[in-house]
């Protein structure tokens, strides 16, 4: 390994006070952690917000065993011990369980990948590199492995401006499919449209199944509602159609209309990315490389930023993704 020493043996990391809710949020000081063997030190410039980070905050996902306490799934930075593939001084990306809000984190080095932007001055490349990890390789397992979408074929995204939904509609797009988008609200089902979606639905006011079903019906839905949007998304799928379930924002519970499953031959599944074994997690990080990396390098994909925060107002930006008005991902600087 090449060994380049941190500046210091304690770096600013963000911890969460007791009761919950944003304002938990506060930096502390906390020892820079040590890598083990095949294991990178990466320079944290910038750090992902996502929803696990706000169910962990308030005591509803624990971390694995093994992972870090503190909140952060993915980040981008620069390497300051190397291991694997990977050189000191080197621009990455990574998958995490947890540790990436903070100055410092460790990196299986398996699960880091190459920042798919050219350097700017300004650190962009950082903040948007730091929006891709847990959004792309979600949508990736979930999407194209899970739901098996094929170019010609449909997906339905519900909750199609959060940051899984924005990446969901390019990497589609890219792959040669139809996107049909359902969001709350008629600025949000523009924006959905401006990234590429076919069809954009505010379904506050609109049946989405049968505008759906109008145009020929989908082929795989990408679910992070849940109970309240089931049936309908059920009736719009075509035979052989495949649902994957990432998340349940408005209720886990599923009455399934199990006559109708039978005869669509209908898939009904779901999965989690933080849980996965290390070996299964860098085997999801070379299909990404191989295969959205060059989406992402000719801009057929890029990251949509929401906002950024500097890391000592993560408690603004945990308020931020909660209010429910951003549009892509909502990053901290470093």
């Amino acid at each position: 390994m090449n060994h380049v020493p941190p500046t210091a043996a304690t770096m600013t990391a963000i911890a969460v006070r007791d009761g919950g809710g944003a304002a938990a949020l506060h930096p502390v000081r906390v020892p820079t952690p040590v890598p083990q063997p095949g294991e990178l030190l990466v320079r944290v410039r910038a750090a992902g917000i996502n929803r696990p980070d706000l169910l962990q905050r308030d005591g509803r996902y624990p971390p694995p065993p093994g992972a870090p306490a503190t909140l952060g799934l993915e980040v981008a930075g620069v390497v300051e011990i190397a291991a694997g593939r990977w050189q000191a001084g080197d621009h990455v990306c990574a998958l995490l369980g947890g540790g990436g809000y903070a100055q410092y984190a460790v990196v299986d080095a398996r699960h880091a990948l190459p920042i798919p932007f050219p350097a700017s001055a300004d650190g962009g490349d950082f903040i948007h590199a730091a929006a891709l990890p847990e959004t792309v390789f979600t949508v990736y397992a979930n999407v194209f492995e899970h739901g098996a979408l094929k170019a010609g074929e449909t997906l339905l995204v519900h909750g199609a401006t959060s940051g899984i939904g924005v990446m969901a509609i390019q990497m589609a797009k890219a792959a040669g499919a139809r996107v049909i988008a359902t969001a709350r609200g008629a600025d949000k089902a523009a924006r959905a449209r401006q990234l590429g979606a076919d069809i954009a639905v505010d379904a506050t006011h609109a049946d989405f199944a049968a505008i759906a079903s109008q145009a020929g019906g989908i082929d795989v839905a990408l679910d992070m509602v849940g109970a309240p949007y089931f049936a309908a998304t059920l009736d719009a799928l075509n035979d052989g159609g495949r649902i994957v379930c990432i998340a349940a924002l408005g209720g886990p519970l599923l009455e399934v209309p199990v006559w109708t499953l039978m005869r669509k031959r209908a898939v009904l599944t779901g999965s989690t990315l933080r849980p996965r074994r290390a070996d299964e997690k860098a085997r999801l990080a070379d299909a990404v490389e191989r295969v959205v990396w060059p989406w992402l390098r000719a801009g057929k994909v890029h990251a949509v930023i929401d906002r950024v925060f500097p890391l000592d107002q993560a408690a603004q930006a945990h308020a931020r993704l909660e209010s429910g008005q951003h549009v892509g991902k909502v990053v901290l600087v470093v």
